[in-house]
Order: C-alpha cells, then structure tokens, then sequence
C-alpha cells in the first residue's frame, strides 16, 4: 500500500507545447507502476486555457470537479461540460478540453499508457476553432 498525502507532490505548469492559456497539473497519480497502466491527475484550466488537439491510445476519461468548462471531438461540437460531469473519449479519438471563456474548470484527467505511451501531442486549438 501507499498513501501520496495531500501537498506532497508539486504542482506543474502546464507547458506551452500541449496548453493554450494558464495551467496547473496536480500529480494523482502520473507514474503507474507495473503492471498498473492507469495514470492521473488533477488539471485546472484558467478561463480561455485549453489544451492542444490530441489522443490517446487507450482512451482517456475526464471527471469534472470545479468550474465549467468545454469539449469537443474532431468533427463534433463544442459541448459545455460542468461538476459531476464523466467524459468518455475512446482510443484515438482526436479531441481537445478546457475552461469556459469566463470560468475556470478543473478536472481529474485518467487514462493507460501503452507502450509507455499514453498521450499523442497534436497541433493547438486556435482561438477560431475555441469560439466557434
């Protein structure tokens, strides 16, 4: 067993190459360890912070904790996703999430690596695409 207690484990900025805006990940937990494949974290988007477009191989869920905030598939509409709210993107669906214009929303973000892998990194959602 181990127990992560709470504000042991710093936050990080969000990096530029992946986010739009201002944001912060609170480790969960990031690192899974064999043969676990599940992993973590607590993302808080500012208002008008997105991520970039992406997907992943084994799929991702997002569980809404605070604020409201917006998701869309590529193809799809944007969709306002608010607390309690359970987003479901299946593996290598191309998508994008963030904070309201005005709001702020934090949400826990899980999903399994493969091959050590559990994100692909894609082009940024211009402010276009964001508003539409």
């Amino acid at each position: 067993m181990e127990i992560k207690k709470n504000g042991t484990q710093a936050s990080i900025k969000g990096p530029g190459d992946w986010f739009t805006g201002t944001v912060r990940i609170d480790p969960l937990f990031l690192e899974a360890q064999e043969p676990a494949r599940t992993t973590g974290g607590s993302v808080t988007f500012e208002p008008g912070a997105r991520t970039a477009w992406h997907t992943h191989p084994l799929g991702q869920t997002l569980i809404v904790t605070a604020g409201c905030g917006r998701v869309q598939r590529e193809g799809g509409l944007i969709e306002e996703i608010c607390p309690g709210d359970v987003v479901w993107f299946p593996p290598g669906e191309k998508h994008w999430h963030g904070a309201a214009p005005d709001t702020s929303m934090t949400h826990i973000a899980i999903q399994e690596s493969l091959d050590g892998k559990n994100v692909d990194w894609m082009e940024h959602v211009s402010d276009e695409e964001y508003k539409s």
